[in-house]
């Protein structure tokens, strides 16, 4: 039996009889945008060797854990996300069955490492089929692939938590028993990759429309104003004291718009939420 076969079939095993899945939550809402996530793991592993769970992480070009920021909308309806993603520790990863060397293992406790002893640099968990995260990166220095290792040698040391969530001051990341945490509200980042990642997201951010509506005569916003949305998803709401309307939590899709005020309306057809979208202002006259 070669030793990547072997690896395959004791990492099947592993995942059959394992019932202490550890996860990590990740509440978006609650997010400040601190970067202490980011910043606590460059804290823990770089100038650390922590061999045989990982070499030292390079001061540049590595982020295992790494907060990304995403611009919403356009001036002056922006909205800024932040979506930390470490390694997803995916129950089905396919960087595991891709190593041809068995670098690549799954613990008992869910999270996945590579083993900087067993790895040749092949490079070949790079590529997007074997990682579509992209969430592997390549040491120039020690010529082996590395990743975010969940904190795997501070976890074996009775820690509780990995860095990043020990480091969270207003309780955004979570880890602990998958059949412990309360996961409703929850989602993966990219299920359609089917790789049954661990790590989950409340608050992932979904498409908006957004725009204000003014009397020209007036030359002042409206406030109050109804606007109902209609096409690929449905709702109402009104202007607030700016005279600002937003819907919030859209799918990708086309919609209609009517805005009504005092016997007045407009109708805007075909927006596409392809992209999260500012209305030009409305004028009812």
């Amino acid at each position: 039996m070669t030793q990547h076969l072997a690896c395959v079939l004791l990492t099947g095993l592993k995942e059959e009889y394992n019932t202490n899945m550890k996860v990590i939550l990740d509440d978006i809402a609650k997010c400040t945008g601190c970067y202490m996530c980011q910043m606590s793991c460059k804290d823990e592993h770089c100038g650390n060797d922590w061999t045989p769970y990982a070499k030292p992480q390079p001061e540049t070009g590595h982020f295992w854990g790494k907060m990304n920021e995403y611009e919403r909308g356009q001036t002056p309806k922006v909205k800024i996300a932040r979506v930390f993603v470490p390694c997803q520790h995916c129950t089905d990863a396919p960087c595991i069955t891709k190593c041809t060397v068995g670098a690549i293992s799954r613990r008992d406790d869910g999270l996945v490492t590579i083993d900087p002893k067993l790895c040749t640099g092949c490079r070949i968990c790079l590529f997007d089929d074997a990682c579509p995260s992209g969430c592997i990166f390549f040491n120039d220095a020690f010529s082996i692939a590395q990743k975010c290792t969940g904190c795997a040698h501070l976890m074996d040391r009775g820690w509780k938590y990995p860095r990043c969530v020990d480091i969270c001051h207003v309780d955004a990341l979570k880890y602990g028993e998958e059949s412990e945490l309360d996961l409703s509200g929850y989602e993966k980042l990219h299920p359609e990759y089917g790789t049954n990642p661990n790590v989950y997201y409340k608050g992932l951010p979904k498409r908006f429309i957004a725009g204000t509506v003014y009397d020209p005569a007036l030359k002042d916003v409206i406030v109050g104003a109804t606007c109902t949305l209609s096409g690929d998803g449905t709702g109402t709401v009104t202007t607030d004291s700016w005279g600002d309307f937003w819907f919030e939590d859209l799918e990708i899709g086309t919609y209609t718009l009517k805005v009504e005020y005092a016997g007045k309306s407009k109708t805007i057809e075909n927006i596409s939420t392809e992209k999260d979208v500012r209305v030009e202002d409305i004028a009812l006259s």
